[in-house]
């Protein structure tokens, strides 16, 4: 093997993460190399599962700047019955088309090409159960997200939302009539999990 097909293995296995629970436990989903792209640890998701494990059977998710899409993918090897990953990078995009056709996941997981704030300011096709909301860092997307999602009818009375973002932020302000159910810390992440 030489240097450079070295270089370009070593970079493969950097940036894989496994998923950790459910049927498709063990498998590795590859990643794009793209500044800010950084998934959710082993540590963060296990928690996040465990508490969405009563409601996550059966549940439509969204995950929002899906990146990597292994939240998405960790909840259908847990039980959820779609996900709709929503990314607007080209690169980004490209992998996560990859790995769902790898994962043989075509019949419950979408891939749309879409920028976020633009997407959630149109109509829902449908009000989903479980939304995970997990934007790059220091660009000030949660909040409006969160409004977005309020305002647009993306969330039903009992849906989920998972929310990430710098531990410095502190506790995300919610918008009216959401409840904050969980939060934890790790490293410089807090995470949060709210109900509408």
């Amino acid at each position: 093997m030489t240097r450079k097909q070295r270089r370009v293995a070593a970079r493969k296995t950097e940036n894989t993460v496994r998923i950790i629970g459910g049927q498709m436990r063990s498998r590795k989903i590859h990643f794009s190399e793209v500044d800010g792209l950084r998934p959710s640890t082993d540590r963060i998701r296990e928690t996040l599962f465990n508490w969405l494990q009563p409601v996550l059977g059966g549940a439509n998710c969204l995950d929002l700047f899906a990146g990597s899409g292994v939240l998405g993918f960790e909840a259908l090897s847990r039980g959820a019955a779609s996900v709709m990953l929503v990314e607007r990078h080209a690169q980004i995009l490209s992998c996560l088309r990859e790995q769902v056709t790898v994962l043989e996941l075509q019949l419950h997981c979408q891939v749309r090409e879409a920028d976020v704030l633009q997407w959630l300011r149109s109509n829902p096709e449908q009000a989903y159960d479980v939304i995970f909301l997990d934007p790059p860092y220091r660009q000030d997307l949660l909040a409006k997200s969160c409004e977005l999602l309020a305002d647009g009818g993306w969330a039903h009375p009992g849906t989920r939302i998972y929310l990430e973002a710098e531990r410095e932020l502190g506790e995300p302000v919610l918008p009216q009539g959401w409840s904050l159910l969980r939060s934890a810390q790790a490293g410089q992440t807090g995470y949060f999990l709210a109900e509408a």
